[in-house]
């Protein structure tokens, strides 16, 4: 998620675990290390492929968390020694917060390497968009409460009441994916489409509009679905995938990264002699945020190769008249032109 709602849900954690004992001291730590893991981005990666999907790695690890709490709790439990709390709560507090952030980043789609140092893909739900007002503003009341309210015991229930019902919005996502996800399991089977791999994830801000991505080789189908459509039908539209393209660098560690990091949803194809690699859970067709050149044609006979270092494209963001489309589309209004209309 966005640095502010990780900040917020940081110091939401912090106050409900630690404020009654250390009043505001708990929503400050808290939202430190709430904010903590993102520190990641200041490393320095060998290219664009690294950067990217390093990103949520070993500082989003459970395994990490779970390390350097205590360090963190007894360095807090000196620096406060006067309240008189234990190393173990003061733990607790940091544990906590480091964890909420990275399990709330796993509820995205672009997912976090929990268990790192492991080699299994990042986990990513895709059950929320990175950035969704909603959320963000049941935390924000309840902490703002918590930070200024003049009678602490209204503050602490105030921020648990912002902490409860921002929680139980993130487990309403995760059952409406489901039921859109059927939606869309039932609308493959009945227009005989073999799918190996889906996902099913909201577009920009909201929970009312989803979009379903199945990987149907040699290609892959598209398709949008809101809760106020008239019937539980998507319209798939069909569009290539070069997958050929990387035959002759398919062991090249960028390609094999990216292969990695998108579990297997990527879009392969060659523009002005360069192969590039395109992340299909994050934008919409044909515009994609994390988009990477890894080859190039070279010789006579036109064999791709490897591009060292790979490179990131421009990043193609919704504009806003998609963002226009979002909010009609999220309406019902299923007949207005949709992105990527230049299907096959």
């Amino acid at each position: 998620m966005d640095p502010l709602t990780q900040v917020l849900l940081g110091a939401a954690v912090g106050h409900a675990t630690l404020g009654a004992r250390v009043g505001r001291k708990a929503l400050f730590w808290g939202a430190v290390f709430g904010g903590m893991p993102d520190l990641d981005v200041l490393i320095p990666h060998a290219d664009d492929v690294a950067a990217v999907t390093h990103h949520r790695g070993f500082s989003h690890s459970l395994f990490t968390h779970t390390f350097i709490a205590p360090a963190l709790g007894a360095g807090l439990a000196r620096l406060h020694a006067a309240d008189g709390v234990s190393v173990m709560r003061w733990s607790l507090l940091a544990w906590l917060a480091l964890v909420t952030h990275a399990l709330l980043d796993a509820t995205t789609i672009y997912g976090t390497q929990l268990f790192w140092p492991g080699s299994s893909p990042p986990v990513g739900l895709g059950s929320i968009f990175i950035i969704d007002p909603i959320y963000t503003l049941l935390l924000l009341v309840g902490v703002l409460w918590a930070v200024f309210g003049r009678r602490p015991v209204v503050g602490r229930r105030a921020n648990g009441i912002g902490l409860g019902l921002s929680t139980a919005y993130l487990v309403a996502a995760i059952l409406i994916q489901a039921q859109v996800r059927d939606i869309a399991e039932s609308e493959l089977a009945r227009q005989g489409v073999g799918s190996d791999r889906l996902i099913v994830t909201p577009t920009p801000f909201n929970l009312v509009l989803w979009r379903a991505i199945a990987m149907t080789p040699p290609g892959y189908r598209e398709g949008y679905y809101s809760l106020f459509d008239a019937s539980p039908e998507i319209r798939f539209e069909h569009y290539g995938n070069d997958e050929n393209l990387l035959r002759t660098i398919a062991d090249a560690p960028a390609v094999e990264r990216l292969r990695w990091f998108t579990r297997g949803f990527y879009r392969v194809r060659e523009i002005d002699g360069r192969v590039q690699i395109s992340d299909l859970r994050m934008g919409y067709e044909p515009h994609y945020v994390f988009s990477f050149d890894v080859g190039y044609r070279s010789g006579h006979e036109g064999d791709v190769r490897p591009l060292v270092p790979p490179q990131r494209a421009p990043a193609k963001r919704p504009d806003a008249e998609a963002l226009r489309w979002v909010w009609r589309r999220m309406l019902g209004e299923s007949a207005w032109t949709e992105p990527g209309s230049g299907a096959e």
